[in-house]
């Protein structure tokens, strides 16, 4: 940088001078960042596109290839208060009985009431020994008791310096619900999940243990059954729900489940209640399900084509171009919001890009399909666009389906589509897979990598990249070359003045010498 002396010696505004000189070069830089701004703006536009556009083909053109789309089964229950029903793609069509033998249920144990040995209410920070245990023979005052569950033992040690809450913990550190309530007095243990996988039961093997159990009214007695076996049971007040399997009877053969939901060839049935008498359930054909796929591709189709005609039919924005900062300044937010959406809304008008996926969808869409020896197209089933006067701007050629209530342009007429699905589905759902077939290869290839374009893009995404990182180098490019004229003027104002400071030191010198 070259040293920048003021005007000094000759009076001039140097500063002002140099900035004005530069002025012409410094406006291009202006230019290049609006060029800039620009070539932003036109990427989020292209990215905005190319996500609308991919929603479309993966969640609607992708899945109405497949037979599956079309699928729709629906099930009927003639008594939902015991019984209800998902039905899956691949349900069976046809009537069938069930009947629920049997709730699943959940193991729960409800613990006596404790009290004190020596009397007072007890908390969870009650000791055991405060309860009557002190370990027996053991030394170290502690016992072990036994809990079963899933065809697993697992021994928990209880100590006569344990509290309530201590206990509680160690049955939830081996995978139970446990706590002890201070308002009742009791423990209250129960499995985490339901079904007879996951019941269980606490035992003792020594008096010490069987000690402990009491102590923490969860005690057993030992009973005779009329067999003759010898059986343990709660007592003192203890009770106990076992954990149990729900049970149904399906056309007659059992299932079990141990959450009450069974999943039977193509059928989610969740029991709700025990049955007196077999519930009837009827699968069939979900013609409105079927109508209403359809009807949401349509939909979606029309609002992207729509879209895409709009982008490319946009109003010229020439003579528009991005704000700099001072002239934000000298406008108000409404007025610079406007102004810079005037510009965005152009940006892709007569895109290339735009036309070719506009183009694909709208012959996919006008296309004929064979099906069982006849020729189809969207109109033999009600589907049309209105015509080019009758449509609104950029709706030339959005589809309207006849007798849908949701569209005031054609709810009037017959309903063509309903019928068709009604009477052969198997139709329908053919001549709409080769539609979607059809347009999904033709979208896959423009998906395809090149150069100037990522995999599953549908623009030139890496072109569109570069771009605008040309116009980084450029702005930094030209920045520097008027960086380097700056410097060029003041190096030129500085020997001026510097020549100016000599000359005025030799008259100085000579003024002095002769007196003058």
């Amino acid at each position: 940088m070259a040293l920048r002396i003021a005007g000094m010696n000759s009076g001039m505004d140097t500063e002002a001078m140099v900035q004005e000189l530069v002025k012409s070069y410094s406006s291009k830089t202006e230019t290049i960042k609006k060029d800039q701004t620009k070539a932003e703006w036109k990427q989020d536009a292209l990215k905005s596109m190319n996500s609308k556009v991919k929603n479309f083909y993966s969640k609607y053109v992708s899945n109405l290839q497949y037979s599956t789309a079309f699928n729709k089964k629906t099930t009927s229950v003639s008594d939902s208060s015991k019984l209800t029903v998902i039905t899956g793609d691949n349900a069976v069509r046809g009537s069938q009985t069930v009947e629920v033998k049997q709730m699943a249920k959940a193991a729960y144990l409800t613990g006596g009431q404790i009290s004190k040995a020596g009397g007072g209410s007890v908390t969870g920070s009650t000791k055991l020994s405060e309860l009557g245990f002190n370990g027996g023979d053991n030394a170290d005052g502690t016992t072990t008791i036994k809990l079963k569950q899933g065809g697993q033992d697992v021994d928990i040690t209880l100590s006569k310096d344990d509290t309530l809450d201590n206990v509680a913990k160690k049955f939830a550190d081996r995978g139970l619900n446990a706590n002890f309530d201070s308002n009742t007095g009791r423990l209250f243990i129960s499995a985490k999940e339901s079904g007879a996988a996951s019941d269980f039961d606490i035992t003792a093997t020594d008096e010490q243990g069987y000690g402990a159990l009491s102590a923490l009214g969860l005690g057993k007695a030992q009973v005779v059954t009329e067999t003759g076996q010898t059986t343990e049971v709660f007592s003192g007040g203890a009770t106990k729900i076992d954990g149990q399997d729900a049970k149904i009877l399906l056309n007659g053969a059992e299932f079990t489940s141990s959450n009450n939901s069974f999943n039977i060839n193509g059928l989610t049935l969740t029991a709700k209640d025990v049955t007196s008498a077999p519930i009837s359930i009827n699968t069939e054909t979900d013609y409105d399900g079927i109508y209403d796929t359809i009807k949401g591709f349509v939909k979606e189709y029309s609002s992207l084509i729509n879209e895409l005609d709009k982008l490319y039919n946009a109003d010229s924005a020439k003579g528009y171009e991005p704000l700099t900062s001072e002239e934000k300044e000298a406008l108000t937010d409404e007025e610079v919001e406007k102004w810079e959406e005037k510009i965005k809304s152009s940006l892709l008008r007569r895109n290339d890009t735009v036309s070719s996926i506009a183009s694909v969808l709208k012959e996919a869409m006008s296309s004929t399909y064979e099906v069982n020896g006849k020729t189809l197209s969207l109109s033999n089933f009600g589907i049309e666009t209105l015509g080019y006067f009758n449509s609104g701007e950029n709706e030339k050629n959005m589809y309207h389906i006849d007798g849908d209530p949701d569209d005031e342009s054609t709810a009037g007429k017959t309903d063509k589509l309903k019928a068709a699905i009604a009477t052969n589905p198997e139709e329908v759902s053919s001549f709409f897979q080769k539609l979607a077939s059809n347009m999904y290869s033709k979208m896959q290839e423009m998906t395809w990598s090149t150069d100037d374009r990522s995999y599953g893009s549908f623009y030139d995404d890496k072109k569109v990249k570069k771009e605008y990182e040309a116009y980084e180098t450029k702005l930094e490019d030209w920045e520097a070359y008027v960086a380097k004229i700056e410097d060029k003027y003041y190096k030129q104002f500085t020997a001026m003045e510097t020549a100016m400071a000599k000359l005025n030191s030799q008259q100085s010198y000579l003024s002095t010498m002769y007196g003058m």
